[in-house]
């Protein structure tokens, strides 16, 4: 059985991909009962091999986007393979994509994201997923074509990210004068306020540590924390999660940029905050309804262990 690749950024992106769904003329129904709906119909049948690009949004019930393509550098795509097991019916979806297809979507959240489900959606929520495909091409097109746009985006990206970091430095700047802290400016952007020293080993790349956290928004809207106590006073509990820090290794890829190098300035009991613009957190990506592009992002992080 072959793998379907599926390139996006985030396993709930990776997840969201695979659906393709509701709205239009001719309604299908998968075998695990997703209900989805063509608003346009391919007619040129994918070739096994072929690479199909598309692009897609999901929503809430509400009409909130909480994950979309359009955000990426890049559309993501998928390889076609005719031998393709499909083990879920999004995935019976996918494997059917053709060139010219517009789908949307309309399922509980469950049926959608199966055990990959968004901490901020419930099993029974509704969620409306749009995609179209906007290119298939042969395996020696698509990789000349894949190079090429990821070259031109990345130029693209970092002109834009450069003249992001000017904005979100002025706002974060903003935002420290009003709320008197006394914060420490780095040469990427970053900013960080040191509350407690902590007296423990300093942080250095390649350590593994753990850390206490609460990350929130320049208005104060809290999207993740580590904490219960902070998670119960935010509103955003769940009593199905473990809330403990989180250990990770510094300096490897595994947290936001700013995240990997602002811990750097801590040490084992330190307790900080730390004020990342957004090119050195999601950048312009969506994640989740609180997260949006371009968001500055703020974490009082306690690093409770060094190794």
């Amino acid at each position: 059985m072959k793998r379907i690749n599926n390139v996006m950024i985030g396993a709930v992106a990776i997840v969201a991909g695979a659906l393709m769904f509701s709205c239009g003329n001719k309604t299908k129904t998968t075998s695990d009962g997703i209900e989805y709906k063509y608003i346009k119909e391919g007619k040129e049948k994918t070739k096994d091999g072929d690479f199909v690009l598309y692009q897609f949004t999901a929503k809430t019930s509400e009409d909130s986007v909480f994950i979309s393509s359009y955000d990426q550098p890049v559309p993501p795509y998928l390889q076609h393979s005719d031998t393709a097991e499909a083990m879920t019916g999004i995935d019976e979806i996918f494997l059917n994509l053709n060139k010219g297809d517009s789908i949307v979507i309309n399922s509980q959240a469950e049926k959608v994201f199966g055990p990959n489900l968004p901490p901020f959606l419930k099993s029974e929520d509704k969620v409306i997923i749009s995609i179209g495909v906007i290119n298939v091409l042969e395996e020696e097109i698509f990789q000349d074509y894949f190079n090429d746009l990821v070259a031109e985006q990345q130029k693209k990206q970092e002109a834009e990210a450069e003249q992001q970091l000017e904005e979100d430095v002025q706002a974060i700047e903003n935002y420290i004068s009003e709320n008197n802290l006394n914060a420490t400016r780095t040469e990427s952007g970053l900013f960080y306020v040191i509350e407690d020293e902590g007296a423990g080993r300093q942080v250095e790349q390649g350590n593994t540590i753990s850390v206490n956290y609460t990350g929130y928004v320049l208005d104060g809207t809290v999207f993740d924390t580590s904490v219960e106590s902070k998670a119960k006073e935010s509103n955003t509990y769940n009593e199905s999660r473990t809330y403990e820090p989180i250990s990770f290794e510094v300096g490897q890829g595994m947290v936001i940029p700013g995240w990997d190098e602002g811990l750097q300035y801590l040490k084992k009991g330190s307790k900080a905050k730390l004020l990342i613009p957004s090119p050195l957190a999601y950048g312009p990506s969506q994640r989740g309804e609180v997260i949006k592009p371009n968001s500055i992002l703020i974490f009082d992080v306690e690093v409770t262990d060094v190794k």
